[in-house]
């Protein structure tokens, strides 16, 4: 195949607050900055280093007006203490329209962008990965 996949694009008004809100919340680092852009990339020699697609944070002039067509789905350990760390970091829960049996929790990153929180992988589960 001579495709690869390089990098997730998050339109924003501001890259330099945003870029950084989610390497916090990921645990990554920021590879490039500018006023325009920022690039995260995962852990240096962490499993996913190298492996994972780069997230970059372009400045765009419009603002966000409706729910995203894109988003990510973060896998926890502990759903419920990543939830709190999210919202202790500006996050906030989101409804588009999930029901009460969802197993994944709808938050917003601080300029509105929807992503999800899913439950933790069973111990059966993740034997099997």
């Amino acid at each position: 195949m001579s495709l690869q996949w390089q990098c997730i694009i998050v339109d924003c008004a501001d890259p330099q607050e945003l870029g950084p809100w989610w390497a916090e919340l990921l645990g990554w680092r920021v590879t490039h900055d500018t006023e325009k852009e920022v690039v995260l990339e995962p852990p240096l020699g962490s499993p996913q280093d190298g492996v994972s697609p780069d997230i970059l944070f372009i400045k765009v002039p419009e603002g966000k007006s409706v729910k995203n067509r894109l988003h990510l789905d973060l896998r926890p350990d502990d759903q419920a203490a990543e939830v709190a760390r999210a919202e202790s970091l500006g996050a906030k829960r989101a409804d588009v329209g999930q029901d009460d049996s969802s197993s994944w929790i709808v938050m917003n990153d601080p300029a509105g962008n929807e992503f999800c929180i899913l439950r933790a992988f069973t111990p059966e589960e993740l034997a099997t990965l």
